[in-house]
């Protein structure tokens, strides 16, 4: 967990840094390309905190830990949800540093904390549905790389501002990532608005978290 809590800064360093030191050397456009980027920095960090939380509960289950809560006056739901919302949290702080950070572009507070909240629901999400498919910790493992993958398709979808942006809309990380392109490119030349895509986004989000932990709790048997 300590080493794995580094990433974001190092995200964050690299956008800082070692992004403009190569622009500044071989005549790269960050501006060009800075929605791309920020969108790149921005969805890598719940993926990492999605595998802490998806981890940290398959230790639980190979420990039985989650069978004996049962007996305790805790339930199941109380302890999933202090993991989760922990997660969701420290996803959120290094979502909202490696933005304000990495300084490839000028948000506001307010666009920071609220596009940070919206990709870092995609952690307690990612933890879950590691958990939701993998019996143990090398499924888990294999699991979390597949489900990482996805961020692939958010970066698609940044290269089409028509209708086809849609087909890529599946993925969680669409929707914080078209808000971040929004306020770099201006909502006008996006499909949608930012608050179109901020708030269906969030809609959408929060309505897969709900979904997969009712799978997780199904598969898991709890």
């Amino acid at each position: 967990m300590k080493f794995m809590l580094f990433y974001p800064i190092i995200l964050a360093i690299i956008g800082r840094f070692l992004l403009p030191y190569i622009a500044k050397n071989s005549g790269f456009n960050i501006e060009q390309y800075a929605d791309i980027i920020v969108v790149v920095l921005t969805l890598m960090t719940p993926i990492i905190f999605g595998a802490l939380i998806g981890f940290s509960i398959l230790d639980d289950r190979d420990d039985k830990i989650l069978t004996s809560i049962k007996v305790t006056p805790l339930t199941i739901h109380q302890f999933l949800s202090f993991r989760l919302i922990m997660g969701l949290i420290l996803s959120w702080v290094a979502c909202a540093f490696v933005m304000w950070f990495s300084d490839i572009w000028s948000f506001s507070a307010g666009a920071i904390i609220a596009i940070s909240l919206l990709a870092s629901l995609a952690s307690p999400m990612s933890g879950l549905l590691i958990n939701a498919l993998a019996k143990n910790k090398i499924e888990g493992f294999a699991i979390m790389k597949g489900t990482g993958a996805i961020i692939i398709f958010p970066i698609i979808a940044l290269f089409f501002i028509d209708k086809k942006e849609l087909l890529f809309s599946f993925a969680p990380g669409f929707w914080p990532a078209k808000a971040i392109s929004s306020i770099i490119r201006g909502s006008d030349v996006l499909l949608l608005s930012y608050n179109q895509y901020y708030f269906i986004g969030l809609i959408y989000v929060l309505a897969l978290n709900l979904i997969i932990y009712k799978i997780f709790l199904e598969r898991a048997k709890i």
